[in-house]
């Protein structure tokens, strides 16, 4: 803070300045780089999900097959060789998030730590565990009924959460895969997309909307149900970030993320079939 005369300090009241109130409104040249590195960082990652999701959907409604009866697979296998396969996975885990790396390089220009910026670091681990924990519960549990209510509904089609091949390392495998969609949706969708957005002059609602929809629209290969089911989930991460619980801090964010993945992944992947036919789940 600039320094001030006595006699001035003395007679200026300062007035609170509300913590999600709108960065002051950058010049046009500013806004004009923040906007072209804001679609570059989505057009290497979620942006880039959420264009082929949408031309999947498409394909989808125009393919003479009711959504019910479609399945999506994630987490494939690559190749029938176990430890080839498992060579494929960890490289396109690392691969799949380098975009991260960039947002926190990026927003590190600002001359401080991106990661403490945005509350990636581990100066609370009680607090965000326990966040984390709290925020998978809350989102895990509906999202299930969710999901058998869209594919009851004929609007979602079936998730197959894990494709991978049985061997010794499936499982830390999907959990790093789980790890990796933690770490890539919440970074970018939320920390990264909040501090830019600020930058640009946005308001707290504005971001939450926008924020919600990229992460419904990257799930949209999975259906109409699931595009619907991850703006709810959007809104309630951008809105729980941006407040005075949220403190900013992406981390429970991640590790709630990570949670669900890998009770879905490996919940799937260890499931045995009768039991997934049971529960609608194949």
């Amino acid at each position: 803070m600039p320094h001030q005369p006595a006699d001035a300090a003395a007679s200026t009241v300062a007035s609170p300045v509300p913590p999600d109130a709108p960065a002051p409104r950058p010049d046009r040249s500013a806004r004009r780089r923040t906007t072209a590195e804001i679609w570059i960082v989505l057009g290497l990652s979620l942006g880039q999900s959420a264009v082929y999701a949408l031309i999947n959907i498409v394909a989808r409604l125009t393919a003479g097959t009711a959504l019910r009866d479609q399945s999506a697979s994630l987490n494939v296998s690559q190749s029938a060789r176990p430890y080839l396969d498992l060579t494929y996975q960890l490289v396109g885990i690392v691969f799949a998030v380098l975009p991260v790396a960039l947002a926190l390089y990026l927003l590190s220009a600002r001359g401080r730590s991106a990661v403490r910026a945005i509350g990636l670091d581990g100066a609370q681990p009680v607090r965000d565990v326990g966040w984390g924990f709290a925020l998978a519960a809350a989102i895990g549990i509906p999202g299930l009924a969710f999901y058998l209510l869209g594919r009851a509904l004929g609007i979602t089609v079936e998730v197959q959460a894990s494709a991978l091949n049985a061997a010794w390392w499936t499982v830390p495998v999907l959990i790093l895969s789980a790890l990796q969609n933690g770490l890539l949706e919440e970074v970018i969708a939320v920390g990264y997309l909040y501090e830019r957005t600020r930058d640009l002059g946005w308001g707290r609602v504005q971001f939450v909307v926008w924020s919600s929809l990229l992460r419904g629209a990257y799930h949209l290969y999975q259906g109409i149900g699931p595009f619907i089911g991850n703006v709810v989930m959007g809104v309630v991460f951008s809105w729980w970030y941006t407040s005075r619980w949220g403190r900013h801090r992406v981390m429970p964010l991640v590790i709630a993320h990570t949670l669900l993945d890998v009770v879905a992944f490996v919940g799937y992947a260890l499931l045995r079939l009768e039991w997934k036919q049971s529960l609608g789940l194949a």
